[in-house]
């Protein structure tokens, strides 16, 4: 893939967050096409020792859900814990496991923020934009905004409302187990980003690009 070489990794904080003002300003909301084949799911996993991180990123095929690309790697962290800047700390690793992908995925799912964010440009944005492909957030908690509970089944949500604008929804992808936080990143709007989810999640409560580039993590951490 072709990575848009958009600013440094090296920055300050200050200067991080001028970025990711300045960036959010490109990003692009608007419906998803309904046919999508390729979709990437990508997570990192953290080392408790030390600042090494372990990245996955897995492509599966639809609607057949097969898996047809996994890599992963590990690196090391340069940029501090923050929880509103973790796409300066992830995202180095994450570019070159996607720069060796061979093929380019329709649409990127990640465990993270997208729009949901204190400056509207989460991890979601800023991959989507560096990739210049449709991507998606898909968190298991909240960073920011308020909603109410949507209903216990399958498929049920309800929106995500962040300083009077609608940045994302809370989705139940199994009955009875806790929603997850969906919210778009680039090149796709709120309600496509909840079908993409839906549809990807089979029978877990995280989409399964991301639930098997979470246990691919996982696996890299254990052996590395």
């Amino acid at each position: 893939m072709l990575i848009r070489n958009l600013h440094s990794f090296d920055v300050s904080y200050e200067e991080a967050v001028r970025i990711q003002r300045k960036l959010a300003g490109q990003i692009c909301l608007s419906p998803f096409p309904v046919a999508y084949r390729h979709v990437a799911g990508a997570d990192l996993a953290y080392s408790k020792r030390d600042n090494t991180l372990f990245a996955a990123v897995v492509v599966q095929e639809y609607p057949s859900g097969e898996q047809v690309f996994s890599l992963s790697e590990k690196g090391e962290a340069t940029f501090p814990y923050i929880p509103s800047l973790l796409s300066f700390r992830e995202i180095p690793l994450l570019i070159r496991l996607f720069e060796n992908l061979p093929v380019t995925p329709d649409v990127v799912i990640c465990d993270g923020q997208g729009l949901a964010h204190p400056r509207r440009f989460g991890l979601a944005c800023h991959i989507g934009l560096l990739l210049d492909v449709p991507s998606i957030g898909c968190a298991k908690s909240r960073l920011v905004g308020e909603y109410e509970e949507p209903g216990a089944a399958r498929g049920c949500s309800s929106p995500l409302v962040y300083k009077g604008s609608i940045v994302g929804a809370v989705v139940r992808t199994r009955d009875n187990v806790k929603p997850v936080f969906v919210s778009p990143g680039h090149k796709v709007d709120v309600e496509t980003a909840v079908r993409v989810v839906l549809e990807t999640s089979r029978g877990y409560r995280l989409p399964e690009p991301t639930r098997m580039a979470h246990l691919l993590s996982q696996k890299a951490k254990r052996e590395m």
